[in-house]
């Protein structure tokens, strides 16, 4: 019973790394420690030390993902790397002050933060204020575009970490000790 109790633990970690994932905060990484967790408690029986690694390495794709995605889309659109620091700090200081929607809107903060920093970066190099827009126009979609990727990772993070932890058919019971006397008894031995 205690495997499937830890297993609905594991479930709620998961969905709830999804929806910090959403509002743009560090949900892979909760999930990757509950995946983590589970395997220790469960002795490593269900989930194991591959399947952590799998985890791991979606956990950092999905952050380079959305840490650079709105740079990218800067860049895309023309612009510069001020643009892309412009962005980059617009974004996180959009998800900080702009959050006035739950779970919704972190997400839409960080777009217009990202927008309105690469604008006013773009601006202030000397870009003149149409072409600053579509840059920042840029990079908030590639901003948003890196938080679906960051999100789908997440989502089949979910289904990796709940396939691999399954207690069913898995657990092994231990081996009876053989007896020296059973060995002898054996035909042929």
């Amino acid at each position: 019973m205690l495997p499937f109790l830890l297993y609905l633990c594991l479930l709620i970690f998961l969905l709830c790394g999804v929806v910090l994932v959403i509002m743009t905060l560090p949900g892979l990484w909760l999930m990757l420690a509950a995946a983590a967790m589970y395997g220790w408690l469960t002795h490593w029986t269900y989930l194991g030390a591959k399947t952590l690694v799998v985890l791991l390495v979606l956990a950092l794709a999905g952050e380079a993902i959305e840490t650079f995605s709105a740079g990218a889309g800067a860049k895309r659109a023309g612009g510069t790397r001020r643009g892309f620091w412009g962005a980059l700090i617009g974004g996180i200081l959009g998800g900080i002050f702009l959050t006035f929607v739950p779970i919704i809107g972190t997400l839409i903060g960080v777009c217009i933060g990202t927008f309105l920093g690469a604008t006013a970066a773009e601006i202030l190099g000397g870009q003149e204020a149409l072409q600053s827009a579509r840059i920042g126009f840029g990079a908030a979609k590639g901003r948003l575009l890196g938080t679906l990727a960051k999100l789908t990772l997440g989502c089949v993070m979910v289904v990796i970490a709940l396939g691999a932890g399954l207690p069913l058919g898995k657990h092994k019971a231990p081996a009876a000790p053989r007896s020296p006397t059973s060995l002898a008894t054996k035909p042929g031995a």
